[in-house]
């Protein structure tokens, strides 16, 4: 073997396929493990080989499990498990006995007189001959094994890498759109907007370059399943945070977010540091940091407020852009909010919209109700008081 080229190789597929030369040469040995069983191995035994990358020279090695008679069914428990029809394993479980096979296990008096301080339960490993031979099937079954292996160390390198990522934002291009199901080209692999996941409202084609959240990363047999999003609010917040230094910085905090994704959404801030005007720099200089993020959000409004401690101006700034005169905190995180009578619409919004972000952003159940309304009510309880202090 010409194991200054071989190395090379192994160098140049782990750069190409991005994983670790490591896992490269476990395939290898595991392949070449493979091929001598084919070859000259018998059913149920476990080899492995073991590769030195200075000499070029494989080791091989018989494993074997060491078990005693408590490890073990006797033939007559055995007998009753099939009468049973209960399966009868090879491979140990806690707790578990198994079948006893001499190719796959050694008791433990046998493997004393190999190893003398080996246990029940640990592995024997004993030298085998090394051959260099091998059949083309064997060969054949290599080759396999290492492109499998190959495979298997990418999908888990790409699962590892997009697991890290997940809740971050990430740029891709769409590839296809397959039955309302968006796939999105990440480079090593290809990620998932469902339709669930869709902001309604906006147009998707092959080729447009697309910014999504990686809502979360699953194993499944074809490799690792990626499922993106674009209605998730925590997109807005790392959005900005590409737009805005000052949260990066960690002068301007981003405390709570409530969306609706296509249509509305509202951000609270706030500062750490006096001098910094929170609202300011999320908007940007002639609104240049704030309409990037609207371009992104195919033109979604966003309401930029101040977060306060103070439960009662949270809520009052929350109801932006409408004014509200007074807020009456209740119990069961209830609050009610009095705004001028000409306000009560724009507090509410649109078929509720406003108030109902304004509840998701504060945490709190908000009723709102116009100053009239209010004052008639505060009228006619004052009126019921003196009734029943009459009667």
């Amino acid at each position: 073997m010409d194991i200054k080229n071989f190395r090379a190789a192994i160098a140049q597929i782990a750069e190409e396929k991005g994983i670790l030369k490591e896992q490269i040469i476990e395939s290898i040995e595991t392949a070449i493990a493979a091929a001598y069983k084919k070859d000259y191995g018998k059913k149920g035994q476990i080899i492995k080989a073991k590769l030195d990358l200075t000499s070029g020279e494989v080791k091989f090695e018989r494993v074997q499990l060491v078990v005693d008679k408590d490890m073990i069914y006797s033939e007559e428990e055995e007998e009753e498990l099939r009468k049973k029809g209960e399966e009868i394993k090879e491979e140990s479980e806690e707790g578990k006995k198994i079948h006893f096979n001499s190719e796959k296990h050694i008791m433990i008096e046998e493997a004393k007189k190999i190893k003398s301080k080996i246990k029940p339960g640990e592995e024997l490993e004993t030298e085998l001959e090394t051959k260099k031979d091998y059949g083309r099937i064997a060969a054949q079954t290599a080759k396999q094994v290492i492109m499998q292996k190959i495979r298997e160390a990418e999908k888990d390198t790409v699962f590892a890498d997009f697991k890290k990522k997940e809740g971050e934002l990430i740029s891709g291009i769409i590839q296809r759109i397959e039955h309302n199901m968006i796939f999105v080209d990440m480079g090593k692999t290809i990620g998932v907007l469902p339709r669930e996941e869709q902001v309604q409202g906006e147009f998707y084609r092959p080729g447009q370059r697309l910014k999504t959240i990686v809502l979360r990363v699953e194993k499944s047999t074809k490799g690792p399943s990626i499922v993106l999003s674009r209605a998730y609010p925590k997109i807005v917040s790392k959005l900005f945070e590409l737009e805005v230094p000052e949260i990066a910085s960690g002068q301007v905090e981003i405390k709570s977010i409530a969306r609706e994704a296509g249509s509305r959404t509202k951000i609270a801030v706030s500062s750490k540091e006096q001098e910094v005007d929170p609202i300011g720099a999320m908007i940007g200089q002639r609104g240049t940091r704030v309409m990037a993020v609207i371009n992104e959000l195919g033109g979604e409004k966003i309401d930029i407020i101040a977060y306060s401690e103070d439960p009662g101006e949270f809520i009052k700034n929350a109801l932006s852009p409408a004014k509200v005169l007074d807020v009456k905190i209740m119990p069961k995180n209830m609050a009610l909010a009095i705004v001028p009578d000409d306000q009560l619409s724009l507090a509410i919004g649109k078929e509720g919209q406003n108030v109902r972000l304004a509840a998701k952003l504060t945490n709190w159940k908000i009723d709102v109700r116009s100053e009239l309304n209010e004052e008639a009510e505060e009228a006619q309880k004052e009126k019921k008081e003196e009734e029943e202090k009459v009667e």
